[in-house]
């Protein structure tokens, strides 16, 4: 650890258990590379989210798509 004080050691004192505290020393170097994404990044989770949004909002407009072409025709043809 970065002040020389083992996992094991810092488990024991604020009651953690040692498996725990080590886990969160594995996992925080990967959750820092998303932790400020920047510009036009964002976390691999909130990706799919946006991604899905998009589907979805296409799959709600297909059934649009056939009356809007009538329409248009209708209209080109008056």
């Amino acid at each position: 650890m970065a002040r020389g004080v083992s996992i094991a050691q810092t488990s024991r004192d604020p009651d953690l258990y040692e498996n725990v505290l080590s886990r969160w020393v594995r996992d925080v170097p990967a959750a820092l590379v998303h932790a400020f994404p920047g510009r036009r990044q964002m976390k691999p989770d909130q990706a799919g989210i946006e991604h899905m949004k998009k589907e979805v909002a296409k799959f709600k407009m297909e059934p649009d798509i056939p009356k809007k072409a009538a329409a248009f025709f209708a209209k080109e043809s008056t």
